[in-house]
């Protein structure tokens, strides 16, 4: 493409667009006959280092009369580029245009993309409202984590796919497949009709939203005949043999490493945490396929360093067996090894000993409370002897820099549990004074509670920005005093992100306007414009605190109940009123079953 070469020098970081990377697939786009085109709505370097793209795009491209190429969302530079020059948005592998692809799946995992999604189907040359696009333009689709509320993002998407994409994708395509080859004679309003009997599959020009009088969510009915009253979220049942052969870009990415999941699903059961239900059951793999594919990923990439991914990595059955026989197998690789997800404990420092390293690293935890009666609410089930014990192994073992994630504004959260983290932190302190001789290096790290749809939180409110920014000031000043600066994330992006968590469909104008005043990268501080959001929620009549901070009757209708993770809202109302009590739950893979609504669907914790 002689334009696109032209632009290249115009450009920051050309290595985001120019495709070409090691291990990628360009198949020949003639004799192909599905043209798919996986799309994360961020920078290259974020989205080269998610882990669901990697697995679509070698499904996909495993299909003989299937081609999966990528597309990442450009930067300033690049998209002022393109349109100077009325190039559209193209792919990497071939540099197609968009418009020339079948399908367009996004993924979405993180609310605050979604303007770039609208922001590269303009770029593309695309109608960004689904009800402007006809029967000529690639269907629209998305899947992530996201799409567990999907309908802020209804006015954009045709349809969604819910759950664990390794399965159904196969099946979506195949009715995609047959509905190509019937060429001008169907309509897509016919694929939309047949995708949606597939299980997992949200169509939602299929279904209308219903308010009441008083402007609030009522109810969401199928408009059309034998629809599925509830989208049943899809889940394998064995993770498939992990990708061995990723894309290895050309720059450095987020998480530059390697990456093999280890297992899928964490059964602790923290009350604000939503990846915790939306991944529930737990699925381990063997270790000897862990071993294995750790080889080929080493033999096909050349990474010296692994990732042993995971939500509670240290939860992993044998862990310590399988970090022992990594570092004995492939010692001759000077194999690396991190471990994200961590549970305090001083089984976990113990282990991070075992690790292959050639360096010391930092180690990060994340108490999230500071006071035993909140942790107890939240059910991280960690006491403060529990976190000092871990604190002073560290110290005794070599580790002075240590990270620790705190939040503010959680249910039920009192002053004295905010003064319980400064409190905690001198006593961290005292402790690595008294074992090295010398005050550690500690890095506070400070979020907003966002409630999250399908969570026992779901029905709490997000505490206001004065109140937030009074215990953020109390903690800071405290903490200057000792050395010890916390970071700190606005208010107001959690007040947006909790927004449009917990959205209806009417959100979607709110995007839309949003976007049209120039909003796009909304995750990122540097482009990140609240003003364009509060007119946008004024154009449209809307107000953000009446999603985001207002506690919600157990009785309400939730505008994402047609979602069904699997887990019962009775187990979720048992559990918000645990936490109001401080009342912990145990852990199913330990204890005995917590009847969280999996087992309906035979779909049981793997028990130890």
């Amino acid at each position: 493409m002689t334009d696109f070469n032209n632009i290249l020098h115009q450009v920051n970081k050309p290595a985001r667009y120019t495709g070409g990377e090691w291990n990628s697939i360009v198949k020949d786009w003639d004799k192909t006959f599905i043209k798919f085109v996986l799309s994360y709505p961020d920078v290259y370097e974020i989205g080269m280092s998610n882990m669901a793209v990697p697995i679509l795009y070698e499904i996909l491209n495993n299909q003989p009369d299937i081609l999966a190429e990528r597309v990442y969302a450009p930067w300033g530079d690049m998209e002022a580029a393109l349109t100077a020059a009325g190039i559209p948005l193209f792919s990497l592998e071939s540099k197609h245009p968009l418009t020339d692809f079948d399908v367009i799946g996004f993924s979405l995992g993180y609310e605050l993309t979604y303007t770039n999604v609208l922001n590269m189907l303009n770029l593309a040359k695309i109608p960004v409202l689904a009800v402007e696009r006809n029967d000529s333009h690639p269907l629209v689709i998305a899947g992530g984590s996201c799409t567990l509320n999907p309908e802020p993002m209804t006015d954009f998407i045709d349809f969604f796919v819910i759950g664990d994409g390794e399965e159904v994708l196969l099946e979506l395509i195949a009715v995609i497949r047959d509905w190509k080859h019937m060429g001008e004679r169907a309509p897509k309003k016919e694929l939309f009709n047949q995708v949606a009997t597939i299980p997992g599959v949200y169509v939602p020009s299929l279904y209308q939203a219903e308010y009441a009088t008083d402007g609030s969510f009522k109810s969401l009915k199928s408009i059309a005949t034998q629809k599925k009253a509830v989208i049943q979220r899809r889940i394998v049942s064995k993770l498939p043999h992990p990708v061995t052969k990723p894309v290895v870009p050309y720059i450095e990415t987020v998480h530059d490493r390697g990456a093999i999941e280890i297992q899928r699903g964490c059964s602790r059961g923290c009350r604000f945490c939503q990846a915790g239900i939306i991944y529930r059951p737990v699925r381990e793999r063997s270790q000897a396929e862990v071993v294995q594919a750790v080889g080929e990923l080493i033999n096909n990439c050349g990474y010296n360093e692994v990732s042993l991914v995971s939500l509670s990595t240290s939860d992993y059955f044998s862990i310590n067996e399988l970090i022992t026989t990594l570092a004995q197998d492939y010692h001759e690789h000077h194999l690396s090894l991190s471990l994200p997800s961590l549970r305090i404990d001083s089984f976990s420092i113990k282990l991070m000993e075992t690790l292959p390293s050639r360096r010391k690293t930092g180690l990060t935890f994340a108490p999230e409370a500071g006071s035993d009666r909140l942790r107890c609410s939240i059910n991280k089930n960690t006491t403060e002897n529990e976190l000092l014990q871990t604190a002073a192994v560290a110290f005794e073992r070599g580790w002075l820099n240590l990270k620790l994630y705190f939040m503010l504004g959680l249910p039920t959260e009192t002053i004295e549990d905010v003064e319980g983290i400064v409190t905690l932190v001198d006593k961290i302190q005292l402790l690595g004074r008294q074992t090295r001789g010398k005050r550690p290096q500690l890095r506070i790290s400070l979020s907003t509670f966002v409630p999250k749809p399908h969570t026992p939180f779901q029905w709490a409110a997000q505490e206001k920005e004065e109140q937030l920014n009074a215990k953020h000031e109390l903690i800071t000043h405290r903490l200057r005093q000792k050395g010890t600066k916390p970071s700190w994330q606005n208010p107001k992006v959690s007040l947006l992100e909790a927004a449009l968590s917990r959205g209806d469909r009417r959100l979607g104008k709110v995007i839309y306007h949003a976007w049209k005043l120039g909003s796009t990268f909304d995750g990122w501080s540097e482009h990140h414009n609240y003003q364009n959001w509060l007119r946008a929620f004024e154009i449209t009549g809307l107000d953000p605190s009446y999603y985001a901070q207002r506690e919600r009757p157990l009785d309400e209708p939730l505008p994402w109940a047609h979602i069904e993770t699997g887990i019962s809202q009775i187990f979720l109302k048992q559990e918000y009123q645990r936490a109001l009590e401080s009342i912990s739950t145990t852990d199913c893979r330990t204890q005995s079953c917590n009847t969280c609504g999996l087992e309906r669907w035979q779909l049981g914790c793997q028990q130890r």
